[in-house]
């Protein structure tokens, strides 16, 4: 199971716990990862996605998935998402049409 948002594709970091006696060891960062069913208007269904709560303020400032999808550029997204981009942009040229 990676630890990894699948819309921002922001994971692990990792750094060192560094003591009063300036021993360092090694530590991980987590990202805040948060499984989340998200709606996506234009396909009609809830989508099971793992976000960052980042990820989750930033979905909902853009107005929702889809549209949060449709402003962001592909070399900013991670494979699935891109995945996701193209489901979205075929069901609303089809349904345009």
């Amino acid at each position: 199971m990676s630890r990894r948002c699948d819309i921002t594709g922001k994971g692990v970091l990792t750094g060192n716990n560094v003591s009063h006696a300036n021993n360092k060891t090694k530590r991980r960062f987590l990202p805040n990862l948060q499984e989340t069913k998200l709606l996506s208007d234009t396909l009609g269904l809830q989508v099971r996605l793992k976000l960052t709560t980042h990820a989750l303020r930033s979905i909902e400032h853009n107005g929702g998935l889809d549209s949060f999808l449709a402003k962001t550029a592909d070399k900013n997204l991670p494979d699935e998402a891109k995945r996701l981009k193209r489901r979205i942009e075929k069901a609303a040229a089809k349904a345009a049409a």
